[in-house]
């Protein structure tokens, strides 16, 4: 496997760094993108809508989009390079990310042409911002059992019903909404994609609260909505075909997270802070422990590059989706227990310290990690389709 830029991407590598050297000031700058993937308060959301203006004015946003849809066409392998810079350089993922990596691609695929006419522009510009009306209280993990209703009602349906765990809600002009249109329908038929304006009257959001104070996710419930019929994407009751086509490109993302750098902080944490007089670094098993995180990031690396040689050889996504979010999800989890172990109590300090400057980062991962083998996926979704799918192994 050959790890080197060709000419030609090494290029665009040295053209978005150095864009992103020049423009994304400090005060955008995050420690974890991934942490903070929705704005903390309508202040920061201000100023990343300002900073995704900008990226759009450059041509940097939607790159992978079709030229004819405001994208530069961009290959694979430039998407890829794309974002290994922009989180290298700490900066913010954008408040248009869901509707730029899922909802966009779903529409050019499967759009008319007045929704792509109406949505696609403004996603790219910084001018809608977009959130997944998935989940439900009973159907998370279960997606397909969801059981929020769309009753016919001639030019238009009355949806009722509620989803949870909805990212960025609270901030969102329009949420893209699985319902069920036909209840007599088998588990996966009878479902319909709609695109749902936030500001129409029966809507409420409520913020769900984490653990480790983090406002992003939502309850959104729906009370006698109206939702326009040239609101559908695809066909009435054949909205699951449509949902799988956006969850393909949420899996496409899955497993990126930088867990090398995170590694790399605590062995620099490991080597300056005391544990019994000493440097945690002195002791055989904070070195060993540290030592099985970088052996497994890089076996995460690696089997990340193998899906990426796959699709660049033009054949289609592979198991490595799934493998990439269960042990990328797992990984996180482990990592959050050696912060702990390793800082002990400095690990549940929201602020900065002399001794921890970061405290509040490790923080954060230690009370929020659990959430990363449920989001996306959870840990044992990804599990049964290793299992029944790559392995061939009967269903339970």
């Amino acid at each position: 496997m050959d790890f080197a830029d060709a000419p030609e991407h090494a290029e665009f590598r040295r053209e978005f760094r150095a864009w992103l050297d020049a423009n994304l000031t400090d005060d955008l700058k995050v420690e974890d993108a991934s942490d903070s993937r929705v704005a903390p308060d309508r202040e920061t959301l201000e100023k990343r809508i300002a900073w995704q203006k900008k990226m759009y004015a450059a041509g940097w946003v939607g790159i992978s989009w079709p030229k004819d849809y405001g994208g530069r066409g961009a290959s694979f392998i430039q998407q890829v390079i794309f974002d290994e810079e922009y989180f290298r350089a700490h900066a913010p993922i954008l408040p248009g990310h869901s509707a730029i990596g899922l909802l966009g691609p779903t529409l050019i695929q499967l759009g008319t042409e007045a929704q792509k006419k109406r949505h696609l522009q403004p996603i790219l510009a910084g001018d809608e911002r977009w959130c997944q009306g998935f989940s439900e209280p009973g159907a998370g993990g279960d997606l397909a059992s969801l059981r929020t209703r769309a009753i016919d009602n001639g030019d238009h349906f009355v949806v009722n019903g509620q989803k949870v765990w909805t990212s960025g809600a609270h901030f969102a002009d329009w949420c893209f909404l699985l319902v069920r249109t036909d209840p007599d329908a088998p588990k996966h038929h009878g479902i319909t994609y709609l695109l749902v304006d936030m500001k129409t009257p029966g809507i409420t959001v409520r913020p769900l609260v984490l653990l480790n104070g983090h406002r992003h996710f939502n309850e959104v419930f729906f009370e006698d909505v109206a939702v326009p019929k040239e609101n559908i994407v695809g066909k009435i009751n054949e909205g699951w075909k449509v949902a799988i086509t956006t969850l393909m490109f949420e899996r496409g993302g899955a497993g990126g997270r930088d867990h090398a750098a995170q590694i790399a902080r605590l062995v620099e944490l490991a080597k300056q802070f005391p544990n019994r007089q000493e440097p945690s670094w002195d002791q055989t098993h904070v070195r060993q422990m540290l030592a099985q995180l970088m052996i497994e990031t890089q076996a995460l690396k690696v089997t990340r590059l193998r899906g990426l040689s796959r699709r660049l050889r033009g054949e289609p996504p592979g198991p490595e989706g799934s493998i990439l979010k269960l042990f990328g999800s797992e990984l996180a989890q482990r990592i959050a227990d050696a912060s702990s172990t390793l800082l002990g109590p400095y690990a549940t300090i929201e602020g900065a310290t002399e001794a921890v400057p970061d405290a509040g980062r490790w923080a954060h991962r230690v009370m929020g990690a659990r959430q990363y083998a449920i989001a996306g996926g959870t840990s044992e979704i990804q599990r049964n389709i290793i299992g029944e799918r790559v392995l061939g192994l009967p269903k339970g």
